[in-house]
């Protein structure tokens, strides 16, 4: 995935999810944020980030917030992107090797889950969450408390159970990770209903990406931790 019109700036303060103040070219600009999670250990005063710049009448503001520096290590934060990189990597063929059908945003059992998908006699439904959230080099999901994402892996439970395969496919934004892990601390209920998930055969993967600061792009398995 290919950002132009990119710019660096630094982040100043986010007064709701939606929008931040960035300093950019010396100016205070208002900027979307593309990810209504709290990201809070990123988006800290001062520190550098990644706008795109995109001159639209129709929009409310001409800056996109899509990565943030955390010391070395760049952060995509961009909530499209990990829907949009995984789609490339099924493509390659690193999941089903002859793929005839890709759905995205089929509804199945109550739920709208990210893509349907069919190849090599086999037919799965898979949700995609995004990852940005690392501490030392572990990565965790979620941020927050999602009964959303607990919604989604139990209504993988029930793919399974009528005889599809079905993937929870966590993107990490960024490179050089150790493992992924459910966020115990901050909801542990969705890491006991992944954990069950599991158990009742839906499959988990981690990858990760390599990250510039105008692109994104889903490279190589992350080892899983769930116990």
């Amino acid at each position: 995935m290919i950002y132009d019109n990119i710019k660096p700036g630094i982040f100043i303060e986010r007064p709701n999810r939606f929008i931040a103040h960035i300093e950019i070219d010396g100016q205070i600009e208002v900027c979307h944020v593309k990810n209504t999670g709290r990201c809070r250990e990123l988006l800290i005063p001062h520190v550098p980030v990644v706008v795109q710049e995109i001159d639209s009448p129709q929009r409310k503001t001409r800056y996109d917030l899509i990565a943030v520096y955390k010391g070395e290590r760049l952060v995509n934060i961009d909530s499209i992107a990990p829907n949009r990189v995984f789609a490339k990597w099924l493509q390659k063929g690193e999941l089903f090797q002859n793929i005839t059908l890709i759905k995205p945003e089929q509804s199945y059992q109550g739920s709208r889950f990210d893509f349907y998908v069919e190849g090599d006699g086999r037919k799965a439904f898979i949700e995609v969450k995004g990852v940005t959230l690392e501490d030392k080099g572990v990565v965790r999901f979620p941020d927050a408390p999602t009964q959303r994402g607990i919604k989604h892996l139990k209504d993988l439970v029930l793919c399974v159970e009528e005889g599809f395969e079905a993937y929870v496919v966590f993107v990490v934004q960024m490179s050089d990770v150790l493992y992924f892990e459910p966020n115990w601390t901050t909801h542990y209920a969705f890491g006991e209903t992944l954990q069950e998930a599991v158990q009742r055969g839906v499959k988990v993967l981690a990858l990760d990406c390599h990250v510039t600061e105008n692109s994104i792009t889903a490279e190589n398995p992350v080892k899983v931790l769930l116990s």
